[in-house]
């Protein structure tokens, strides 16, 4: 092998780079388990809603050495932002995806007509999109256009003075169409807007917030968020933009420094009658966690004696006369503004300011500081102009170049912001631009009173920060609704759980697969086994330096590397061991091993990569991080199969030492395997014949367990502190709702409700009602004591691990289409791989023989969940997962069978005067050690994720099971025949009538 020093050294540095990337995983994991026992030394269970308190206290203390530098100058704060991420099924939290309603949208730019068409046009695109891919923009335009004489730029549609400066009475529909889809465009990217800064206050590290194509929908994950309740209100109510006269500094002065002289009395008898509540075990521990703390809380103390309890909170004033009072650290600001609205300190404000309202700004400059603003309010506390009088905002620029917003008002705005602008010259303030209570920017008027309606904002702006606020000013117009219409709800102990059994199965199939490596192949199986400890360290290194997300699918995609990754190395010593039996030395056995293995190697892992490809591209949520880890495995299975494995090997022999590929008790397995593969195809067909009418007909007449992915509905994991019959359960809740769904998942005190109870129904009033159904039709198998509020709190009741584990709705049209991608997915991968076998074979006769095992694959395995989903005592429901299961699978069946039609092609190129019954026959007796190897090494891996991974993949990898075994079989009885049997060239046939005379000979005999 040439350059081995050059891949020596890539190796040893991307080792140290995957290492560098992970330490932030480890650091920030160590710094949380210290705040997690620290929480729990100080909070103890006997305390009324302990878990919530320390999930507080846990936070407190990350925040209190967040900064303080932990190794070589990195912070918790820094590596938090570094660390591997972890998905929701992981660390729990919320996955939603919202619908921007754009029938809200063109309704609200027509400015709410009443006009029949228009109308009649909407709800034409209403009941076409039940059953349509099509943007609802371009349904409502095709209905539109189907009515006689109606035009878009008629004055009962778009044609308005909102839209007046692009829109003219004499356009045609054409030439109207692109404007309204540029503002409804528009419109989404301002709730997008809303949404990511809303997002920011939640306190998730690593939120995920992406607009999905230009339907409208928008996805939003926040792994970790704990407060469920309040995150689907916030990311469901419309966007709250206000205009308000602000209070200048100096006004407030005072103020500041009398409410921080009352706060010394206040806080320092709170903090008196705190410390008599505190177990005097508390002040005796003096372990590293305390101490660590001790200096946090130095400051606590000394405010309470008497200190600043205000202003030790302010990092720096604002300027003379500007709106800015003071600048807060973030991690503060909720503790200034409980501190500043305590009735004592407000009572201090004076008669004409006892209507203030204080309002954060966004975080400035490097350090991120948050500025307090004084808005004047009033006894309403309502805003002299809300942003539905907001028509239009751009960026743009003013007349000297900089950067700019321009925002148009209509006219009933348009006054009052003439007597708003008026007031501030006049009086040399600035008015407060507020969306959701956060203060984006704070202009002053220069030039006296604006009329028209039209302004410019300027000031000390980036391009991006311009266009963000345009598309906040924006947004504050915005007729649109958003409803959830799909969401997955996972509680933290869930998470947990799964990270457990994900470990486990993780550690038993590493555990196996090194040493069933050494069993087969002796010291080079212990070669391997480094060079397979090195790809799993380049794949985490990897999805942590990416920033991707590990989840429970994840972990299942790289244990399953695990098993695939040793068929390469598998490949390459069976070939090594072939040249050896040749009678080659060492040295020139392993050099043409490798290079006789590489051509089955990298065939057999582009066609899996292929398949990963599409789910990667197709894909949601779990089954990307299952594509990414799949994709990721592949491509550092080759590198440390091909190479590391190649370093070692070199390595060793390089001082003549003998090297076997094998061990006494499997030196001679398969060694002189002699089997008529292709006489025996017809009982293949018999048999495989038999199992597809078995299972079609069995999905014709008992079809399958479809999910809330493909039908829609809703589905609750719900955990009970005593065993329940599932039976009972189903009957109770069907009592309720009419329609619905129990089974036992995992542990017998836990089951699987789903309901299809208002599917059609979207919004949290719906969700509620059937929660609190559940709760009611529940009550015979709750505790007695257990409230409707701890039972719907996703996470186990609180403190009780009972209730509402996790959740998951998925509306009617999302799950049609997710059913559509599916399929769409399905049998994109079988025309790619097709094409693909085409491309590399250059005959037919192999890519039919590839899709139709592959076909026969896929139906096998779907009739097998149809047959057994009513007894299996787990959940066999056809969702995405399945999906990412089927495509898996016939990605595995793919490389099986390619490394067999690689083989038949070599010993077609070799052995030309041979009948092609024989060559095909010889090339299957070569590979049947590889086969048995890769298939049992990659089953006894799966076997390990099935019993230890977690009851919520456990369907999935039963498929993978199933599929692994079928893809064996199909890929010696199904695909070789069919390609043989589909051999249409003469001299072939010649041949192949020869070989079937043989095997009738043969069976006379």
């Amino acid at each position: 092998m040439q350059n081995k020093g050059l891949i020596k050294v890539f190796a040893i540095l991307f080792g140290l780079v995957c290492l560098y990337q992970l330490s932030f995983t480890f650091i920030t994991s160590k710094v949380e388990n210290e705040a997690e026992d620290f929480a729990v030394e100080r909070i103890g269970e006997d305390i009324e809603d302990y878990s919530a308190l320390r999930d507080a206290e846990e936070t407190r203390y990350l925040d209190s050495i967040g900064s303080d530098e932990i190794f070589a100058g990195i912070t918790y704060n820094n590596a938090k932002e570094k660390e591997l991420n972890k998905g929701l099924d992981l660390k729990g939290g919320i996955n939603v995806i919202l619908q921007i309603s754009v029938k809200d949208i063109l309704h609200g730019l027509a400015n709410n007509t009443d006009d029949p068409a228009f109308n009649q046009a909407l709800n034409k695109a209403d009941e076409a999109q039940q059953n349509s891919q099509d943007d609802y923009v371009d349904l409502f335009f095709e209905a539109y256009n189907n009515i006689p004489d109606a035009r878009l730029a008629s004055p009962d549609a778009f044609f308005n003075r909102d839209l007046s400066n692009e829109i003219n009475a004499d356009m045609s529909n054409d030439e109207v169409e692109p404007i309204i889809r540029r503002k409804v465009d528009e419109s989404i990217t301002s709730a997008f807007e809303v949404l990511r800064k809303r997002i920011d206050k939640f306190g998730v590290t690593q939120p995920n917030i992406q607009r999905l194509g230009n339907s409208g929908r928008i996805l939003v994950e926040l792994p970790g968020a704990k407060d469920i309740s309040r995150v689907q209100g916030l990311l469901q109510s419309t966007a709250q933009l206000e205009f308000w006269h602000v209070y200048k500094s100096n006004d407030f002065g005072n103020f500041l420094a009398d409410a921080n002289n009352r706060l010394k009395d206040l806080v320092n008898n709170e903090q008196v009658e705190t410390t008599e509540e505190v177990d005097t075990a508390d002040a005796e521990t003096d372990d590293d966690l305390d101490e660590l703390l001790a200096e946090a809380e130095e400051d606590t103390s000394e405010v309470s004696a008497g200190n600043n309890p205000l202003f030790d909170l302010i990092q720096s004033p604002g300027y003379q006369g500007g709106p800015v009072l003071a600048y807060f650290q973030p991690r503060d600001t909720a503790k200034a503004m409980e501190y500043l609205n305590k009735p004592q300190v407000r009572s201090l404000l004076s008669a004409e300011q006892r209507y203030a309202k204080f309002v954060w700004g966004i975080p400035e400059g490097e350090q991120e500081l948050v500025g307090l603003y004084a808005v004047k309010g009033n006894r309403n506390m309502e805003p002299p102009l809300s942003g539905s009088v907001i028509t239009d905002a751009q960026q743009t620029y003013d007349q000297v170049g900089r950067v700019a917003v321009s925002m148009q008002m209509d006219g009933t705005g348009a006054k009052i912001w003439e007597e708003m602008t008026g007031v501030a010259s006049e009086n040399q303030s600035q008015i407060a631009i507020v969306l959701d209570n956060i203060v984006y920017s704070a202009p002053g008027v220069s030039s006296g009173a604006i009329s028209g309606g039209r302004s410019e904002i300027t000031g000390d702006f980036s391009v991006t920060e311009g266009q963000d606020l345009a598309n906040v000013l924006r947004a504050g117009k915005l007729p649109a609704s958003a409803d959830i219409i799909q969401s997955e709800i996972v509680g933290p102990s869930l998470g947990q759980e799964a990270i457990d059994s994900g470990i486990m199965s993780f550690v038993i199939a590493l555990i196996f697969v090194l040493i069933w490596m050494v069993f087969y192949y002796g010291k080079a199986g212990l070669f391997a086994d480094v060079a397979l400890v090195v790809n799993i360290l380049f794949i985490f290194g990897i999805l942590a330096g990416l920033g991707a997300v590990l989840t429970l699918p994840g972990i299942a995609g790289i244990v399953l590397t695990i098993g695939m990754s040793v068929d390469a190395n598998v490949l390459i010593f069976e070939r090594i061991r072939e040249e050896l039996a040749k009678g080659k030395v060492q040295k020139d056995a392993i050099k043409d091993g490798f290079n006789n293995a590489l051509s089955s190697i990298l065939d057999a892992n582009i066609t899996t990569g292929l398949t990963g490809f599409i789910l990667l591209v197709l894909g949601t949520g779990p089954i990307k991080g299952f594509a990414t880890t799949l994709l990721i495995g592949i491509a550092t299975s080759l590198f440390t199969a091909i190479f590391i494995t190649r370093l070692f090997i070199d390595g060793y022999g390089k001082n003549n030492k003998s090297l076997d590929f094998a061990t006494g008790a499997t030196k001679n397995l398969f060694r002189n395997v002699k089997i008529n593969w292709l006489g025996k195809r017809k009982i293949a067909y018999v048999i495989s014949g038999i199992l597809l009418i078995i299972s079609i007909g069995s999905l014709v007449v008992q079809k399958l367990n479809f999910g809330v992915d493909f039908v829609g509905g809703r589905t609750y994991t719900v955990r009970f502190d005593q065993a329940v019959n599932a039976t009972e359960v189903q009957d109770a809740l069907t009592a309720q709702f009419g329609s619905a769904e129990a089974k036992t998942y995992g542990p017998n005190n836990q089951l699987k409700i789903t309901t299809n109870y208002r599917v059609d129904d979207d919004g949290s009033e719906v969700d509620d009602e059937i929660q609190e159904g559940m709760y009611e039709a529940l009550q015979d198998y709750l505790p007695s004591d257990l409230s409707f509020e701890q039972f719907a709190a996703t996470g186990g009741g609180g403190n009780q691990g009972i209730g509402i584990m996790e959740s998951m709705k998925v509306g009617p049209t999302i799950a049609d289409d997710i059913k559509n991608d599916s399929f769409w997915a399905v049998l994109g991968s079988l025309v790619v791989i097709f094409l693909y076998i085409l491309l590399r074979f250059r005959k037919w006769q192999f890519s039919i023989g590839a899709v139709a095992a592959v076909a026969h694959d896929v139906i096998i395995v779907l009739g097998i969940f149809s047959i057994l989903y009513k007894v299996m005592p787990f959940s066999m429901e056809i969702n995405q997962a399945f999906i990412a299961a089927i495509l898996t699978v016939i990605g595995y069946s793919l490389n099986d069978t390619v490394v067999v039609f690689d083989r038949i092609r070599e010993y077609v190129n070799e052995h030309t005067s041979w009948p092609l019954g024989r060559t095909v026959n010889s090339a299957l007796d070569s590979t049947i050690s590889r086969t048995i190897n890769t298939s049992l090494t990659t089953l006894i891996v799966l076997l390990s994720i099935f019993i230890f991974g977690g009851e919520s993949i456990r369907g999935f990898m039963f498929a993978l099971i199933v599929g692994v075994i079928v893809g064996t079989y199909s890929s010696l009885f199904i695909a070789t025949p069919v390609m043989f049997d589909s051999v249409t060239d003469k001299s072939k046939i010649e041949k192949k009538k020869k070989v079937e005379e043989e095997e009738t000979e043969s069976t006379t005999a």
